[in-house]
């Protein structure tokens, strides 16, 4: 039986994040063959990873990047508890997901899991390793990407929201202000186009609805439905909503105070 030292158990401790008996069994197990006893470790966290499939990741972290320029890329990483969802190494492994992600050029949640972490190990095998580390479910469960000639990002407070907001020009300041207007207000679209259709019917169909309850004569119907559309554009829609430091001013009407011709291209919003 080979000997296991203290050193050896700390160094496999360190690489791979797992309990230092855990470490010590698999080192033991694998006769002192340090990758072997990493292997052992991460077939565990397989099994791990296996039987918690089922469970459902609700908790933790939001993360938003931007290059500084014009492209951002917003992750998030689910876990089970909040109590993993605010332990720091567990807000490390989500921001060093989010440069990945930045870095890599992917757009997708799939694509993101082929993408190398480091040593060899593809984010997805990261992932199952830690499953296997923490005890609990751990999956990128969304990950969106904005491309424009300026990109700005905002974190909600604890992670919860992340928004990338995507301008026609640079604008730093501006840009945070309107990514936290994404955070806060959740807008369900841009602009009023790209609000989809299926939405736009069930916005008219409830305002004629409520409009008939109120007693409202037949043919009045469409008018006041449309009416109420009109109040949803401006209440959902990103560049109509009343800017939340100027309730005067839309967003879309901040940003040309800004600066002439300044608006938003695209927007990403991704929330636990």
């Amino acid at each position: 039986m080979a000997k296991i030292t203290a050193a050896e158990v700390n160094k496999l401790r360190k690489q791979t994040g797992a309990g230092m008996m855990d470490c010590k069994k698999a080192l033991v197990e694998a006769e002192g063959d340090f990758e072997a006893a990493v292997d052992i470790l991460r077939k565990k966290g397989q099994k791990v990873a296996a039987k918690r499939a089922d469970r459902d990741a609700t908790e933790g972290a939001v993360i938003a990047k931007t290059n500084g320029a014009d492209k951002g890329a917003v992750i998030k990483l689910s876990c089970e508890t909040d109590f993993v969802a605010k332990n720091e190494n567990f807000v490390a492994l989500a921001n060093k997901i989010a440069d990945i992600a930045l870095a890599s050029g992917v757009s997708t949640a799939a694509e993101l899991g082929a993408v190398e972490f480091e040593g060899g190990l593809t984010v997805a095998a990261k992932l199952q390793e830690q499953t296997g580390v923490i005890g609990e479910k751990i999956e990128v469960a969304e990950m969106a990407t904005v491309s424009a000639p300026y990109v700005a990002s905002y974190i909600h407070m604890g992670n919860k929201i992340g928004t990338l907001v995507g301008l026609t020009a640079e604008a730093a300041e501006a840009g945070r202000d309107v990514a936290m207007q994404a955070a806060a207000m959740n807008p369900v679209a841009l602009n009023r186009d790209a609000v989809p259709q299926d939405v736009i019917d069930r916005e008219l169909e409830v305002g004629k609805d409520l409009a008939r309850q109120e007693g409202k004569p037949e043919e009045m119907l469409e008018k006041i439905a449309t009416g109420r559309l009109n109040k949803f554009f401006k209440e959902n829609t990103l560049v109509d909503q009343d800017f939340i430091k100027d309730s005067k001013l839309s967003v879309s009407k901040y940003l040309t105070s800004v600066e002439a011709g300044l608006a938003v291209v695209d927007f990403k919003r991704v929330s636990l």
